[in-house]
């Protein structure tokens, strides 16, 4: 019945921790599912609207095209109005009104009038322009352009965009040249780059880490797998590409699950050591209490015992059964020391471990039934080892008395020690009904008993005797069900310089 409830609470603890866990994952992917479709629409409609003012740009593009033509058709229409004018004959009956009104309408492009090299007329040029050096340059970037018009017999125009146009092409560029940085790269709050046509080199980045751009291909390759491209058709710069990536707190929201799932099992396993450290610590006073107590009620009637085997020697009785009646006492007075000690730091002393062994299995093969048949091997030489008599007989009693319990008192005991590299290996073999696994995980767990009666302490006694006190270990070695179990008790041995 305790295996079962422990194993019932064992199965509450882990479902309840399993829906820990899932409403835990649960919640922070809802969270960040949320965020990712906002943040989706959001990007959507941020990408909707750098389309928008691409297209924009393009069309002021396109009008400012417009504007250049047209300005270069009326320069025609001037420069032609000139060759008229040049061209008239003296006294000709032509009216040159309109012509000359036209030219003097002309209000927006700068023109030079050059006949001989000799300046005739500067029509529309900036007063601070206006010095000979000055229109010397404006005429020499005016004929670098290719804007000029030229006449057989008359002068040279030189003429230029107006100042209205350049002023309006000098923001047009401003315009260009900041749309990426400020609109496509500033005004989103994720990482964002720009792509040149083919898609193989990064022209700008924001929000990127060094190493991320260290490789372009995989940066790029990865991107277009989150989410599809925009393409930009800017003028001037031609095809563009916008890639983007999730915002950096949607990637550490991914995260926060498995971070707050360390923190809730670190506090957890802190919190389950405490309270494991708390309870065997509370387990401990209440055993070497109870050691103690049973010591000292065992001490009176063991006197006792002591003083009728005397009484009984003086009346004569059989001397032989007054030797095996002793030996008992012995081992009561033994199992007296032990309880006495426990709680208390054993004293360990070099010893031949092979000739204890083989006496303590001789005393409890005569106290077990006859049905079990022991088979005690002892190495021949002598194997020197640390350990404390009383307690190491104990080691010995409990896995003779479990061995004898699963064997149901039929069945062959077989222990053998022997020295491997170092080692005083001892096997303590059964033919009994053997363990299934999940059994031999908590065989040596304070409480775990497999009997209907017992406190289920030997074994864990055995263990700490073993491992605390004599510095060695105890496993199963092997075990199946209807056919045994070994039982492996290592300790390290000692030269004889220790002696």
């Amino acid at each position: 019945m305790r295996i079962k409830n422990k194993q019932y609470s064992r199965i509450l603890l882990l479902v309840g921790a399993t829906i820990i866990v899932g409403l835990t994952l649960w919640s922070s992917g809802h969270i960040a599912r949320t965020l990712r479709i906002e943040e989706q629409r959001k990007v959507e409609l941020w990408s909707e609207a750098i389309v928008q003012r691409a297209e924009l740009v393009g069309y002021t593009e396109e009008l400012f095209a417009s504007l250049r033509r047209e300005e270069r058709d009326k320069a025609d229409l001037i420069g032609e109005a000139y060759r008229i004018i040049q061209e008239a004959e003296p006294g000709a009956p032509i009216d040159l009104t309109f012509i000359t009104r036209f030219i003097q309408a002309n209000r927006t492009i700068p023109v030079l009038v050059y006949k001989d090299s000799v300046l005739q007329a500067d029509i529309h040029v900036a007063p601070s322009m206006r010095s000979p050096e000055q229109l010397d340059s404006l005429r020499d970037a005016m004929a670098a352009r290719g804007s000029v018009i030229e006449f057989e017999q008359g002068p040279t125009l030189f003429y230029d965009q107006s100042n209205r146009f350049r002023d309006l092409q000098t923001v047009m560029d401003d315009i260009i040249h900041s749309f990426i940085s400020e609109t496509v790269l500033n005004s989103a709050s994720i990482p964002v780059l720009l792509a040149d046509s083919t898609l193989t080199n990064i022209l700008r980045a924001d929000r990127f880490a060094p190493k991320d751009l260290s490789d372009t291909a995989a940066l790029i390759r990865r991107l277009a797998e989150v989410n599809p491209p925009i393409l930009l058709d800017l003028p001037d710069a031609g095809r563009r590409w916008i890639l983007y990536d999730e915002s950096i707190v949607l990637k550490q929201l991914r995260y926060f699950p498995v971070v707050q799932l360390l923190i809730i099992g670190g506090f957890l396993l802190l919190a389950y050591s405490t309270f494991s450290a708390f309870r065997r610590s509370e387990q401990n006073r209440v055993w070497v209490g109870m050691a103690k107590e049973t010591a000292h009620q065992l001490g009176t009637p063991l006197s006792a015992l002591m003083a009728w085997v005397e009484v009984l020697r003086s009346e004569g009785v059989d001397e032989a059964v007054l030797m095996e009646l002793g030996k008992d006492i012995d081992r009561l007075r033994t199992v007296t020391d032990r309880f006495s000690k426990i709680g208390s730091e054993p004293e360990l002393a070099p010893g031949d471990l092979g000739a204890f062994v083989t006496e303590t299995m001789a005393y409890l093969e005569r106290r077990m039934p006859r049905a079990v048949e022991f088979d005690v091997v002892v190495a021949e030489a002598t194997l020197r080892t640390a350990f404390n008599p009383a307690l190491f007989g104990w080691v010995l009693e409990n896995l003779t008395k479990n061995a004898v319990d699963a064997m149901e008192g039929t069945g062959r005991l077989s222990l053998s020690l022997r020295d491997e590299s170092g080692l005083a290996v001892l096997d303590v073999e059964d033919t009994g009904r053997g363990m299934p696994r999940r059994v031999q995980r908590q065989v040596f767990d304070p409480g775990f008993s497999t009997k209907t009666r017992g406190w289920g302490l030997g074994l864990s006694l055995v263990r700490r005797i073993v491992r605390e006190y004599h510095g060695g270990q105890i496993v199963v070695l092997r075990s199946e069900e209807g056919v045994g179990t070994t039982f492996r008790v290592t300790l390290p041995l000692v030269s004889e310089d220790l002696g």
